[in-house]
């Protein structure tokens, strides 16, 4: 039972490593850090609903999720070849789409929720 709690205790700080690594070297990382902030800032102003926090934290988490993965995408492309790869454009621009997509429709969604309590 010990070597399978210490290889899961292994497992949990190299995804910590991993999330250290993204948000320490990544200027987009910061930046939906910084979103994801001020929208946990609003949340707690406005006293949004349960329902409200549930949808909001999806949504940060979908996107900053993606933009790791989109790294991840990139980082792998970058070490099967340093030259241009027109396959490899394709798949770095779609792994940027779909942080583009997550990003829109999360922004979209806060507007939603807090616009009602901005309205007098």
């Amino acid at each position: 039972m010990i070597p399978f709690i210490q290889s899961r205790v292994k497992s949990f700080a190299n995804a910590l490593a991993g999330l250290f690594y993204f948000f320490k070297s990544q200027i987009h990382a910061r930046f939906h850090l910084l979103a994801a902030s001020a929208v946990v800032a609003l949340g707690f102003y406005f006293e949004v609903t349960a329902i409200e926090w549930c949808i909001l934290l999806i949504c940060m988490a979908l996107v900053i999720a993606t933009e790791v993965i989109n790294t991840a995408i990139e980082k792998l492309s970058d070490t099967v070849t340093t030259g241009y790869n027109k396959n490899i454009k394709h798949i770095k621009d779609l792994a940027a789409g779909a942080v583009l997509i997550t990003a829109i429709a999360s922004t979209i969604i806060a507007l939603i929720i807090f616009l009602p309590y901005l309205a007098p």
